[in-house]
């Protein structure tokens, strides 16, 4: 089977991976998410970044905010149609930027809610704008099958992980018994598990210089993502998130790939043998 391996897409797609998947005779497109393209990243970094009770409609106002996140949206969706238009299966995740719930792996958002009924609701709407694209599969904390490989996925979050608060208890329950059903499976080397953040302190979760004071040079990612790996130990971990550490890192016998970022023309096709060799080549 021969993937391509893509994801934060930020609000493009590049029209020269459509004559890739065609030129590499691609089976299937594996995403690990991030669509819309955050382009009010400045302004939420000034204003809300490491502040936990301040969100950013209190700061610019309902409206601006409202117009901010329907255009995210928007560009968000032109990647989508791009994807559902492929002559081959697409298979997705929500990235961190695909308005997943925060509370995946932490207990705050649950205490600390958006006090407008708005922005609580807008976490709802790109997971709905997703569903519109019959060709584009979502498995986020659940499975899809191709051929005969299994694919098992969690949703992109921000957080290194809360271990013992009942949110990160209740996703990494949820992947234990995904892994679990398909023991058999993952033993034969067939089950690829995409997370979209990368598990915590590989080569692929460190942030660059250019990054904000706070956390440039730190690894960011997910204890989650690595215990699941750590513990079960699959073929392939699928990741993207931190755009700079784009590479390939291994946690035991598991190749974890970060794939970089879509929108700055990266990817990786990545070939797996009947026997569970796996051959990478990053697209630049």
């Amino acid at each position: 089977m021969k993937i391509l391996a893509i994801g934060d897409f930020h609000g493009k797609f590049p029209k020269k991976f459509e004559k890739i998947i065609k030129k590499q005779k691609i089976d299937a497109v594996i995403s690990v998410g991030d669509y819309p393209p955050f382009h009010y990243r400045e302004i939420w970094f000034k204003h809300c970044f490491g502040k936990e009770n301040v969100e950013l409609w209190e700061v610019i106002g309902k409206t601006k905010y409202k117009k901010l996140v329907i255009k995210d949206h928007n560009l968000g969706e032109t990647v989508l149609k791009k994807l559902n238009k492929l002559p081959v299966p697409v298979f997705t995740v929500l990235g961190n930027i695909d308005y997943p719930f925060s509370n995946d792996i932490a207990d705050f958002h649950l205490k600390n809610q958006s006090k407008w009924k708005w922005s609580r609701e807008a976490y709802l709407l790109f997971p709905k704008i997703i569903n519109k694209y019959k060709k584009i599969r979502r498995f986020d904390y659940t499975f899809a099958k191709f051929k005969d490989f299994v694919f098992i996925g969690m949703r992109g979050h921000t957080f290194q992980g809360k271990v013992k608060s009942k949110a990160f208890k209740k996703h990494r329950a949820i992947l234990d018994n995904l892994f679990k059903k398909f023991e058999k499976e993952n033993n034969a080397k067939k089950v690829i598990f995409v997370s979209h953040i990368p598990p915590l302190n590989t080569k692929l979760d460190k942030i660059g210089m250019k990054a904000h004071p706070k956390v440039r040079g730190t690894h960011r990612g997910s204890k989650l993502t690595r215990r699941i790996i750590e513990r079960y130990q699959p073929i392939l971990n699928l990741c993207g998130h931190t755009h700079e550490a784009w590479g390939k890192d291994k946690i035991r016998k598991t190749l974890c790939v970060n794939t970089g970022a879509a929108n700055e023309g990266r990817a990786a096709i990545i070939k797996i043998s009947e026997k569970g060799k796996l051959n990478v080549k990053f697209i630049n």
